[in-house]
């Protein structure tokens, strides 16, 4: 079941999530309460403050659910270049060792704590997908990330994750800020999470079973998905893109002359943008996720609709 889904039904909250953040119990410039009185005026319901190798614990306010958790380093492939995972509303405080231990056994320690593992920006690290796709219990990765592309253009790791889900890899996708220099570097990126209620666990556990969708500016209203179409309604979109294995997929294009790829435009608001569309599914696909776009290039990504693992 998606979270559009239930959003339909008579369960959930949508909250707007910023799972990446850093204060100056690591390499962040604000102290965590004052990172957190930044976020809640940012108009954000979750924040999970990822301080390297520091679990941080700082109190929520009326308006903002704050989630520790901690960003660690592992080793990865055989050439072990530097990981970075995100421990998500992990239970145990992180030890720092004296070196970096592998991918693997990094995800299960998180796992034994109760965490939640995603691997974070792979483009900025330099990864390739054949490094970590085969890990066991990680949930997802960081297809974008605010900091790595405000500071080097390397935010979109967009292609190591079709990588991962055509080779039948079952991976989410976050999107986050990563924000250590707040006003520079936050508020352009959240993860809308459908969670039953305001709590922790409601939020963990909405993340477990990929019930949310990132965005750095859109909104998608609604994603339904049958045998032969993924019908996408949304905040008013330049395109909306049914990405899925190579030479495959669908897309809307706005405009006079925009090219209706395996595409049929529903409606559109009064400048001609696309708030409803339907895009054919691409026969024995073995992945399809959704990407709307908008006129400033800012985008929203579904989590994957159907892969070959499931």
């Amino acid at each position: 079941m998606t979270p559009f889904e239930e959003a339909s039904g008579d369960g959930g909250v949508w909250l707007r999530c910023a799972l990446h953040a850093h204060t100056t119990n690591s390499d962040g410039e604000l102290s965590p309460d004052l990172l957190v009185r930044h976020y809640e005026w940012a108009g954000y319901d979750v924040l999970a403050i990822t301080d390297h190798w520091v679990r941080t614990e700082e109190r929520s306010t009326r308006k903002l659910l704050v989630i520790p958790s901690t960003e660690l380093n592992a080793t990865c492939g055989p050439s072990e270049d530097d990981a970075h995972v995100l421990a998500l509303g992990v239970m145990a405080d992180p030890v720092p060792p004296d070196s970096f231990a592998p991918l693997q056994e990094v995800v299960d320690w998180i796992r034994s704590n109760d965490g939640l593992p995603y691997l974070a920006h792979t483009y900025w690290s330099g990864l390739r997908t054949e490094q970590w796709d085969t890990c066991e219990g990680l949930l997802g990765i960081e297809v974008w990330n605010t900091g790595c592309e405000l500071e080097i253009g390397r935010g979109d790791s967009s292609i190591h994750w079709d990588e991962a889900l055509e080779r039948g890899s079952a991976l989410q996708g976050l999107v986050t800020d990563d924000s250590h220099h707040p006003g520079y570097d936050s508020g352009f990126a959240w993860t809308m999470v459908r969670a039953a209620d305001r709590t922790q666990e409601a939020v963990l556990e909405a993340l477990r079973t990929g019930r949310f969708y990132g965005s750095t500016g859109p909104s998608i209203e609604s994603v339904e998905v049958d045998g032969n179409a993924v019908v996408v309604r949304s905040s008013p979109a330049q395109s909306v893109t049914l990405v899925s294995a190579r030479h495959r997929g669908a897309r809307a294009n706005a405009g006079r002359l925009g090219y209706p790829n395996g595409s049929t435009i529903l409606e559109r608001d009064s400048a001609g943008l696309i708030t409803a569309c339907r895009l054919e599914k691409p026969p024995l696909a073995p992945f399809g996720r959704v990407v709307v776009s908008d006129t400033r290039a800012c985008r929203a990504w579904t989590n994957p609709l159907w892969t070959s693992a499931q």
